[in-house]
């Protein structure tokens, strides 16, 4: 069941360093959020904190709030294991366990979380992951060949069918094209948009045009300088910061005049 999820006055801190500040945002359900802005600017650290994955980078904590619906995957009694596995990670890099067989690393998730289950529900959730993300017909004959021996686009949705086996409620995609070819990333994008149907989808990207492709809304992050916090600076439906942005920064960043 995709969820709501809303940021709250968040500040991110690396140690003492204030990395990024003051973010406010609600990402709805059964959509695709983007977030754009030059290097450096915290759209990768905002995405990090929303999976409570921060935590695992030393120095990192944040102060706020990030509802998950209505509960705050910060707050004191909650698991922070129980949060990865309701909002799942696909990174910039295709990265399946390379001494693991394609089912296995579909299965990976739910071994990891210590669920039992018989080998036919084992069969359905391979099935049901890979036809997920597109990958099903491409694989079903070799399920238990090398997942790292397929090629880097094939790869990603194997990442993809690996985070959404453990059925979480929102799915978080750090640049996940970035070191595809074209023909891979366009696979990849008209998934998200599948995607979108049941899981709360939210993206890192570099590549304007795909935000414009893919995404619902966009948040615009950006950085005065060295050493500074980013900031969202603005956050509405993806036409209109990419026609009608409020802020001049969004439109110099748009129209590439920086970043």
């Amino acid at each position: 069941m995709a969820k709501r999820m809303e940021l709250k006055d968040l500040n991110i801190y690396y140690g003492s360093f204030l990395a990024v500040e003051g973010v406010n945002m609600v990402i709805e359900p059964r959509s695709v959020t983007a977030f754009i802005g030059p290097s450096g600017c915290g759209k990768s650290t905002v995405l990090r904190s929303l999976d409570r994955m921060l935590e695992l980078t030393p120095g990192g904590r944040v102060e706020g709030e990030v509802l998950l619906d209505d509960q705050n995957i910060y707050a004191p009694n909650v698991d922070p294991v129980r949060v990865r596995q309701q909002v799942g990670m696909v990174f910039q890099q295709p990265n399946p366990f390379p001494t693991m067989s394609i089912r296995d690393n579909v299965l990976a998730g739910i071994k990891l979380n210590a669920r039992k289950m018989p080998k036919p529900q084992q069969d359905e959730v391979v099935e049901r992951s890979l036809k997920g993300a597109n990958l099903w017909n491409e694989v079903k004959d070799r399920l238990n060949a090398p997942g790292n021996g397929l090629s880097g686009g094939q790869q990603q949705r194997l990442c993809i069918a690996r985070a959404i086996a453990i059925e979480p409620e929102v799915l978080l995609m750090d640049e996940p094209c970035s070191a595809l070819d074209p023909i891979s990333t366009l696979a990849i994008e008209d998934l998200i948009q599948e995607l979108k149907e049941n899981y709360t989808v939210v993206i890192v990207t570099h590549n304007m045009q795909q935000a414009s492709r893919v995404s619902d809304k966009t948040g615009f992050f950006n950085i005065e300088g060295t050493g500074k916090p980013g900031h969202l600076i603005e956050f509405d439906y993806t036409e209109k910061i990419f026609t009608n942005p409020a802020q001049q920064d969004t439109e110099r960043y748009i129209t590439g005049q920086f970043g």
